[in-house]
């Protein structure tokens, strides 16, 4: 299974074979054995898809009792089915399982938040005041969602009529205001921040926009999309689809429009215009689909191992980070080109190439294949291939579907 993460993996694996800060590791792991409890070969921070796909690896490469993960959640959830659960087509049980179930077997689970990394004594310490000592460490404390950033949030999720397919308290509202959607304005936000998963703002409308459609409601519906960004998505190919897209349904796009204000009891939205500051436009809604402001993890923020802008400071080929070598990072916490937003891909000019496709037919087209991808045959990949370490991406497959040529 390692073959997908060279030279990434080679690089851990190099580091595996050398003297870590000048002592042998060798000699460090076997001194350390008497306080084996506080002590980790392997030290994993974040129990999500990162954390939990690395921890199996590193069970096969160290064995189980060498490697730990620090994650303070009972519920491990596969996030990308919330899309469909504030639709009404998934349940948020189908999208959770025990984090206990996904835990690598015989790998030590610390049941903590972490509270403080020094990278200088390799020691991480959590909110219960215990210190972890380790060799190596993996961080893939993944983002951190900011709706407090938003005056008159979270509070304002306690109102009907708003809800936020990002969060596992607020999915199941986003379907409850679709569902009792009479008339008026359906709005969709994407905020001036990177995000996890740039697309989930829109899917959300155009799931909407369907379910209106099906119910006879669509006629009394204005769709709306105010997004912070300057563009609809950050890949030429498919921005292109999606306005047509956008034409067709006669959805309303509002570019550079960053949502500052919810005043739930009155339902409406205040937004600023990112290109006139100071100028606010006010959207009265019947529905309104909020996407948090988001950053990187706190702890991280405030540690050695962040860059200027706070997320982990990696090479981007071997994910090592450029200061301690025997530090690594995996996920949306890193600084790395494979941007959480599309903005940022826009700023890299990765648009200016083609997307690499895994099928063999135009992925920019709407196509009922892809909507079962997403439902049925992605969720069984990742709680029965990635999470196990056993898939390492669409690359092998991408192969067959055409033909070796690509």
């Amino acid at each position: 299974e390692m073959r997908f993460l060279t030279p990434r993996m080679a690089a851990l694996r190099r580091l595996g074979q050398c003297p870590s800060t000048g002592i042998l590791i060798s000699q460090l792991h076997t001194s350390s054995r008497a306080s084996a409890k506080q002590h980790y070969k392997m030290l994993v921070l974040g129990g999500g898809s990162g954390g939990i796909t690395m921890s199996a690896r590193m069970k096969r490469m160290m064995g189980a009792e060498n490697v730990a993960v620090v994650e303070p959640s009972e519920m491990h959830y596969y996030q990308p089915i919330w899309t469909l659960v504030g639709a009404g087509a998934k349940t948020v049980a189908s999208s959770g399982r025990p984090t206990a179930s996904v835990m690598p077997s015989g790998v030590k689970w610390v049941k903590s938040k972490v509270q403080e990394i020094n990278p200088d004594t390799n020691t991480v310490r959590t909110d219960d005041g215990t210190e972890i000592s380790y060799e190596y460490l993996i961080v893939g404390l993944g983002l951190q969602l900011h709706y407090e950033k938003i005056k008159g949030l979270p509070e304002g999720f306690e109102h009907p009529k708003i809800g936020s397919n990002y969060s596992v308290q607020t999915v199941e509202k986003t379907w409850k205001a679709l569902q009792n959607f009479k008339e008026g304005n359906a709005v969709f936000t994407f905020p001036n921040t990177p995000v996890k998963c740039a697309g989930a703002p829109q899917k959300i409308m155009y799931l909407s926009d369907a379910f209106l459609r099906k119910t006879g409601k669509r006629e009394k519906a204005k769709v709306i999309y105010n997004t912070s960004l300057p563009v609809l998505f950050g890949v030429k190919k498919y921005a292109d689809s999606l306005w047509d897209v956008v034409k067709c349904r006669d959805l309303q796009v509002n570019l550079r429009q960053n949502l500052i204000e919810v005043r739930a009891d009155k339902q409406e939205a205040v937004f600023e215009n990112l290109d006139k500051p100071g100028e606010t436009k006010v959207f009265e809604y019947e529905m309104l689909h909020v996407t948090p402001p988001m950053g990187p993890h706190l702890v991280l923020k405030g540690s050695p191992l962040a860059d200027e802008a706070g997320w982990l400071d990696l090479n981007k080929d071997t994910l090592q980070h450029n200061k301690y070598p025997n530090v690594f990072g995996i996920g949306d916490c890193a600084n790395l080109p494979t941007a959480k937003t599309a903005a940022a891909v826009d700023r890299l000019k990765l648009m200016l190439g083609q997307p690499l496709e895994t099928f063999p037919i135009n992925q920019a087209k709407e196509r009922r294949l892809m909507y079962h991808l997403k439902a049925d045959m992605m969720p069984h990949l990742y709680w029965h291939g990635l999470l196990r370490g056993l898939w390492g991406g669409p690359g092998p497959y991408r192969k067959v579907f055409h033909l070796g040529m690509k």
